[in-house]
């Protein structure tokens, strides 16, 4: 585990009426009207302080007759997706430490959309909550300004490529598909194949793609042949995209999955074609899904720590919720964590 302690970080308080009143140039109680849709304002003063609100990242404060200055015992925890087994163990992570605190976690989805990350995190601000959870570092304008000027601990998970807004807990995804290039390499495989989501909104599976690129080309390798899905990962979609490769590129010995949902239904593929894995093709995927111990052969797969993760996010939050330090005046804290390479029976050994 890795802490480094970035440089110090600007205290930050929340937005006020009066931050949005001086941007837009409009009265304080003008700038209340809009935000409440009520009272009689020109179009073109309703579009200027909505702009100006916007572009400042303020979102209203929903806690009636409350000072601005005032939280909930909530944590807002913004995940892309229920359906991708995934993000449940970061929850239990993350309710594993809260429940011994007064701070209980209410969760928003986003799809991986980021319209939809935009208006989840402007509902959960609205209730100034005591801390914000959310996955990834890749945000759109709108979202990094509320989540900069929010006021209280903002932690990034499942990710350290990039520069946090506050603080940030995860794994390196380029050195994660480092470590299995390499690891591909170092068998013997030569001729590799990579099956994957389509990757544009996937910014972590877009990283581990990237990393394992460039370690394949350090070793003097390139991927042969490359399949894309989108929509939700299943074992259906790994064997089908996995016979589609091998039809097309029937010298493949390896593919390397985003995840372990599509490399379990690959591997199905080649059992039930007969074909010898790991002699005649090696698999791998990642994230190291527990479902999956129940299969014939275990899949070659990597651990993205994601208990660890949510758990170490929670701390975080509820030390500096404890300590007082809502608007991050200590700074942010970085927590790499090591992804662990488990070589099952797919991915034979040199």
């Amino acid at each position: 585990m890795n802490q480094d302690a970035p440089k110090p970080i600007p205290p930050r308080r929340p937005l006020t009426l009066r931050d949005v009143s001086e941007a837009s140039g409009v009265s304080e109680m003008t700038v209340s009207r809009v935000l409440r849709n009520r009272g009689d304002v020109s179009q073109a003063t309703r579009e200027r302080v909505l702009a100006a609100a916007k572009r400042l990242g303020y979102v209203p404060n929903k806690i009636a007759g409350a000072l601005a200055s005032s939280r909930v015992n909530l944590v807002a925890v913004v995940i892309p997706s229920f359906s991708n087994m995934v993000f449940p163990e970061v929850l239990m992570g993350i309710g594993s430490v809260l429940d011994s605190t007064d701070l209980q976690p209410v969760v928003g989805v986003t799809h991986y959309k980021p319209e939809r990350a935009e208006k989840v995190l402007y509902e959960m601000l609205s209730w100034r909550p005591s801390g914000v959870i959310v996955a990834g570092l890749e945000h759109t304008e709108a979202a990094r300004a509320m989540l900069s000027n929010a006021g209280c601990p903002v932690v990034e998970i499942m990710d350290v490529d990039g520069e946090p807004i506050d603080s940030m807990v995860g794994i390196s995804h380029r050195r994660a598909g480092r470590m299995m290039a390499e690891a591909i390499a170092g068998a013997g495989y030569r001729n590799i194949g990579f099956a994957g989501t389509k990757m544009p909104l996937d910014h972590r599976a877009r990283k581990r793609f990237e990393g394992f690129t460039a370690a394949l080309a350090k070793a003097g390798l390139e991927v042969r042949d490359r399949e894309f899905y989108a929509g939700g990962s299943g074992l259906a979609k790994g064997r089908e995209m996995t016979a589609t490769m091998l039809e097309r590129t029937p010298d493949l010995d390896f593919i390397y999955y985003s995840n372990d949902m599509i490399g379990a239904g690959g591997m199905l593929h080649c059992l039930t074609e007969g074909i010898d894995v790991p002699g005649r093709i090696g698999l791998a995927g990642f994230n190291a899904l527990e479902m999956l111990a129940a299969f014939p052969k275990k899949l070659a797969t990597m651990d993205a720590c994601r208990r660890e993760i949510g758990e170490a996010a929670a701390r975080i939050i509820a030390e500096r919720t404890a300590s007082g330090d809502l608007a991050g005046e200590g700074g942010g804290t970085r927590i790499e964590l090591e992804p662990v390479l488990a070589l099952g029976d797919t991915l034979k050994r040199s």
